[in-house]
């Protein structure tokens, strides 16, 4: 099983002291040159005119120590990818307080998706950085494109032949859409306040977080999207599946929530 998050746009700071960022050491190899193509440019923009590198980061003035942040990159201390990510998402998932074997399970079955490395894994040891997949490097372009031919070379084999579990935001699905067998074993997800059946951005994402918790803590991996549907009600999930029509498109789950929390 894979499981496809979107990253956090605040993120812990650095490890003091820890050795920097090795890029080679990265999961999916075969992104190494696509991630050192942005890192070199987003290094170099923030070492430059500051003003200049705020406004293509979309930075407002109270972040302006992100671009010497970024400008520091090469040399910052790295950190396991599950410690830099925090907010909503990353809280409820509260991957540090997991038992040693649902921590081995993250390590293989989650993917954070980030417009600086394409994707990493959680173990991934990474420096704190901002750099959206909507961002648009003078050089490089829009990120959203420059990933998704290295992503489309990548992703199917990391999928290999088990479900993914899509919880990315749309910004981040520009990088990589599933097609063909891959997109068959798709789930996709939505959190819907079931009273009112509208989304809600915080619990949407903290009720995500959750379910990633659920599974590598229950240890089930469901092998596909019906599968999954029956897992997610089995660990106490209101989830209503809607099958696709046709092959090659993903599934879509609407998870209900009773209250706001």
């Amino acid at each position: 099983m894979l499981v496809l998050l979107p990253p956090s746009e605040g993120k812990a700071p650095s490890g003091e002291g820890a050795p920097p960022l090795d890029l080679a050491g990265l999961s999916l190899p075969g992104l190494t040159e696509a991630r050192a193509a942005v890192l070199a440019e987003l290094v170099e923009l923030c070492a430059g005119d500051e003003e200049k590198a705020r406004e293509v980061l979309g930075l407002s003035e109270g972040l302006r120590g992100e671009v010497a942040k970024n400008a520091g990159l090469l040399s910052a201390g790295a950190r396991p990818a599950g410690e830099i990510y925090t907010g909503v998402l990353y809280d409820a998932l509260g991957l540090a307080t997991l038992d040693a074997a649902a921590r081995e399970r993250a390590g293989r079955w989650l993917l954070v998706f980030s417009g600086l490395w394409g994707a990493v894994g959680v173990t991934d040891r990474i420096p704190s950085y901002r750099c959206s997949m909507g961002v648009k490097l003078p050089g490089l372009g829009a990120l959203g494109a420059h990933w998704r031919g290295p992503m489309a070379a990548v992703l199917p084999e990391a999928a290999g032949d088990g479900l993914v579990l899509d919880l990315r935001s749309s910004a981040y699905t520009a990088a990589w859409r599933p097609k063909g067998a891959v997109a068959d074993r798709t789930a996709t997800v939505r959190v819907l306040h079931a009273p009112t059946r509208k989304v809600v951005s915080h619990f949407n994402k903290a009720t995500k977080g959750r379910i990633v918790r659920s599974l590598l803590e229950s240890g089930t991996a469901p092998g596909s999207p019906r599968e999954l549907v029956e897992t997610l009600r089995d660990l106490g999930y209101a989830v209503e599946a809607a099958e696709p029509r046709g092959a090659g498109k993903p599934w879509s789950l609407d998870v209900l929530v009773e209250e706001i929390h």
